[in-house]
């Protein structure tokens, strides 16, 4: 008796399954009488199953989209703010050390304006407190007075404006300090003025 259409494509299909499961043992799988696989889904199961799967992607990679704006959102705006806490920083960085320094312009102003009542004695006196006073306040923040006198010449630490003759002193040493270096904590601020023996 001849074979229908029907009768063949599920002859085909069995064939077929039978052939992939002798070549990949793992995978077998047997065909029902409607030439479908047992627990797997038909193309139209499988289309809404991939769907479905897309539609999950889209929405995870919307709200990663999202997170990231956020996230640059935030960024942007702390870059924005320590620019700004930078430059007030800047701008401001003196404040302490000029608050410090006030009481010292005050005893300038007391003493300039009592010169004109005071003998000169005590005036000089008001200035020479007022100088250990100005030290003593920026001592604090870290400035130093170099040593310079007698030590060997360092163009690191000195300028040298004049070499003279000198029995005194080896060569290369400084013999005066015309002007006074000064260290703020450990790096130069100023170097020393001075002059140097040959």
């Amino acid at each position: 008796m001849p074979h229908t259409r029907d009768e063949e494509t599920l002859e085909e299909l069995k064939s077929k399954a039978a052939q992939a499961s002798f070549e990949n043992p793992g995978d077998s799988e047997e065909l029902t009488e409607d030439g479908s696989n047992n627990g797997e889904l038909n193309p139209t199961e499988m289309i809404l199953s991939l769907e479905a799967e897309l539609a999950e992607a889209k929405a995870k990679s919307a709200e990663y989209y999202d997170q990231l704006l956020r996230l640059q959102a935030d960024f942007d705006n702390y870059r924005k703010r320590t620019q700004k806490e930078k430059t007030e920083l800047v701008k401001y960085a003196s404040e302490q050390l000029v608050g410090e320094l006030l009481p010292v312009l005050d005893n300038f102003e007391r003493a300039t304006s009592s010169a004109q009542t005071s003998d000169m004695a005590a005036f000089a006196q008001g200035v020479e407190m007022i100088l250990r006073q100005l030290q003593t306040t920026l001592s604090k923040v870290g400035l130093k007075a170099m040593e310079s006198v007698g030590q060997p010449f360092d163009p690191n630490l000195h300028e040298a404006v004049l070499r003279i003759d000198s029995d005194e002193h080896p060569e290369n040493t400084v013999v005066e300090e015309l002007q006074k270096g000064y260290f703020l904590k450990e790096k130069v601020l100023r170097p020393s003025m001075v002059k140097v023996s040959k």
